[in-house]
């Protein structure tokens, strides 16, 4: 993932792997994020002029789907769920602790069902999932990114 401008000419490539279709403007969107780890506005211009969209078009798919970042993420992810059965469970408090705990270089995302109800709530960090997280599970989860940098 980049913080970076994205180059136009990876853009471009990707675009050329779907045919240039309009239609395939999620998947396009999808591989994007996946190379560049966000969509930056000056992507959406480039999609709409090669995919001959219009802004709004592409922005209106950008904005629909919650893992279609418009700004650079950090370093890791870390994901809380706020379905029924995790804020039943301490997701909001959680959340709420998690905004303060969390520093440079993480990005922390509201998501809704992890799949992991029976051992809510649940957080996600870097694609893998956890159950049962309160405070001083979800400092230690962040403890353990630390290792990794």
């Amino acid at each position: 993932m980049s913080t970076n401008a994205i180059d136009r000419s990876s853009v471009s490539i990707i675009v050329d792997d779907y045919d240039r279709k309009p239609e395939m403007l999620v998947q396009i969107l999808q591989s994007i994020v996946q190379a560049h780890g966000w969509v930056s506005e000056d992507v959406i211009r480039q999609l709409a002029g090669e995919l001959n969209l219009s802004r709004a078009d592409v922005h209106g798919v950008v904005e629909y789907y919650h893992d279609f970042r418009t700004a650079a993420p950090g370093k890791h992810i870390v994901k809380v769920c706020q379905a029924e059965a995790c804020q039943a469970m301490g997701s909001r408090e959680l959340t709420a602790y998690a905004k303060q705990a969390v520093g440079d270089g993480v990005t922390l995302e509201d998501v809704y069902c992890l799949g992991n109800c029976a051992c809510a709530p649940a957080v996600m960090v870097d694609g893998r999932t956890y159950g049962r997280v309160d405070s001083a599970r979800f400092d230690a989860l962040l403890g353990a990114l630390e290792g990794r940098d």
